[in-house]
């Protein structure tokens, strides 16, 4: 089996996903919250989903890992 599958053919789950991490999938949005023709809150939305091996092959720098937000007066137990 090779190339795309036929109408009536039908992939797993699994295989689908596979193919999405494999070939990388790209959105981009723009959501706009208005009131009374009153622009209130614009949303600009951009995901990028692939696997770290597509990412690294396109160059795509992931970003650096979030840090829990430290407590005023430090780590008391």
């Amino acid at each position: 089996m090779t190339g795309a599958p036929a109408e009536s053919e039908s992939i797993s789950l699994c295989e689908a996903l596979d193919r999405v991490l494999h070939k990388g999938v790209a959105l981009r949005g723009d959501i706009v919250l208005s009131v009374a023709d009153v622009d209130l809150v614009y949303l600009g939305l951009q995901l990028i989903l692939c696997s770290a091996d597509t990412a690294r092959r396109v160059g795509i720098v992931p970003p650096p890992p979030l840090r829990p937000a430290s407590r005023p007066g430090g780590d008391v137990e």
